[in-house]
């Protein structure tokens, strides 16, 4: 469904990425964990289109969107959740998700709204509350809401649980999963909160300084000694 081909990118003479190789097959949760700058963010910003890949190629259900701009790549089926939810703070729920909802079919407006406030009834009880207002919690469950709005067939997440107590972050990911499971929506999860995202995940890949380092099933680099004492121990919650 994704396919990530050599893909090199990176900010003015500063690369990121090196060569970076990934796929994500349609059905799946794939998620990849790292240190803060191993080059996480950039690669998704990077398959939406900004920045530009200076080399490789991003494929989405065999079709190259390397190229095209924003708008269209999210058009042909792409979400992205970002890093620090990033809700439009001055707007109602309602508002974000109507944002949402922008390069979708506007018939299928309420279907959509109906099925992913089921997902998040916390947000259905706050439709007339402006984003800014919400806890932390609501922020990310209405930033991942807004990005579903557009029906994708993949849902990129950035960190969605970056900054979130205990029970919250297990809730989001106990949401995460029946997006993928009851919706048949195509996850990339980008976490560092490696025990979680792991322990969900079909597949995982390890990024270190812009490039992947390992991969492997998520019970595979669960159980890997070099994954956990670099991200797991002392920091399963």
């Amino acid at each position: 469904m994704l396919r990530v081909e050599g893909l090199c990118s990176g900010y003015g003479r500063i690369q990121a990425l090196h060569g970076v190789d990934i796929h994500v097959a349609k059905g799946e949760i794939v998620t990849l964990v790292g240190a803060n700058g191993a080059g996480k963010t950039t690669l998704l910003m990077t398959i939406c289109g900004n920045p530009r890949a200076s080399a490789g190629k991003v494929l989405l259900d065999g079709e190259d969107i390397t190229r095209l701009p924003t708008h269209l790549i999210m058009r042909k089926g792409l979400a992205h959740s970002p890093e620090g939810r990033r809700v439009f703070p001055r707007m109602t729920v309602l508002e974000n998700l109507q944002m949402g909802a922008a390069l979708g079919d506007p018939r299928h407006f309420d279907q959509d709204l109906e099925r992913t406030l089921a997902l998040f009834p916390r947000l259905k009880e706050r439709l007339n509350q402006r984003g800014g207002t919400l806890s932390g919690g609501e922020q990310q469950m209405l930033a991942i809401a807004r990005a579903l709005m557009s029906r994708p067939q993949v849902l990129l997440l950035d960190e969605p649980s970056l900054g979130l107590a205990p029970l919250v972050v297990r809730h989001i990911f106990e949401i995460i999963a029946a997006i993928n499971r009851d919706h048949g929506v195509t996850i990339f999860l980008v976490e560092q909160n490696a025990f979680h995202a792991l322990k969900l995940a079909h597949r995982g890949y390890v990024m270190v300084n812009g490039k992947v380092a390992l991969s492997g099933t998520g019970a595979e680099l669960l159980a890997n000694p070099e994954i956990r004492a670099h991200y797991l121990d002392g920091g399963v919650s």
